[in-house]
């Protein structure tokens, strides 16, 4: 049985629940417990583990209306290629996704769209393409808006890309209204983003949200989910950190 909403959340909806009822923490505890289809809190947190991903397969049900995921590594390694994968997934789903690119061409994602699946084609009504030089927070609302349901998965590429033009928006600005967008939509958006040089010289085993490059700040814990690839494997550091192959 999947959580309508990650643990953290969960607590949240909790600690409003004491506020409002003017409960015990532990009385509202269960009763969020109880709406989520378990008879405790405590048997909700050990199901929990259990749910998350063993597979890339099982990645996309990891993923809950509102999410703002980043998915990060250095060149070449294949997060586009991947959240592409993500895309395709989901499409098969019938769920409505969107593409925003101002890093590669309509050629390569196309290219890359027939080598994943020849049966999903560029006029696919569950899957657009944005190649815009305009795409900004503002772009990406006003291109989706009418377009979008529960579970919806809009793609950013890359975040770091999205104030690079000073006409736009700071980055922390835009990330934070894509996150309230996401919210209120109950749509999935997944950012690809890129990690800083450095990292292949420092002594780390694996990536971390200090690796993230960033010429422009942006408070990385607006991401409420977050996966690097690294040595062949998928690494997701939160809300909880495991790897898959």
């Amino acid at each position: 049985m999947k959580l309508s909403a990650p643990i953290h959340v969960l607590k949240s909806k909790a600690k409003d629940l004491k506020k409002s009822k003017s409960i015990t923490m532990a009385e509202a505890l269960k009763e969020v417990a109880k709406s989520e289809g378990y008879s405790s809190w405590s048997l909700l947190q050990s199901k929990a583990k259990d749910m998350f991903p063993k597979t890339s397969e099982e990645i996309l049900g990891y993923l809950n209306p509102g999410d703002l995921m980043l998915i990060g590594s250095r060149p070449g390694l294949g997060k586009t290629t991947f959240t592409l994968q993500l895309l395709l997934q989901a499409v098969k789903e019938k769920r409505r996704c969107y593409f925003f690119s101002l890093e590669v061409t309509h050629k390569d994602v196309a290219s890359k769209v027939a080598d994943l699946d020849e049966n999903i084609g560029q006029n696919n009504p569950f899957l657009k393409f944005d190649f815009s030089d305009e795409i900004s927070s503002q772009h990406i609302k006003e291109q989706t808006n009418d377009g979008l349901v529960e579970g919806s998965i809009i793609a950013v590429d890359y975040l770091q890309l999205l104030d690079q033009q000073r006409t736009k928006p700071e980055l922390q600005v835009q990330v934070k209204e894509l996150k309230e967008f996401a919210k209120k939509k109950g749509c999935i958006i997944i950012f690809i983003s890129q990690l800083d040089r450095s990292f292949e010289s420092k002594d780390k085993d694996r990536p971390g949200l200090e690796d993230v490059r960033l010429p422009n700040p942006v408070d990385l814990r607006l991401f409420n989910k977050t996966m690097f690839l690294h040595n062949g494997k998928k690494i997701f550091t939160s809300p909880a950190s495991f790897e898959l192959d």
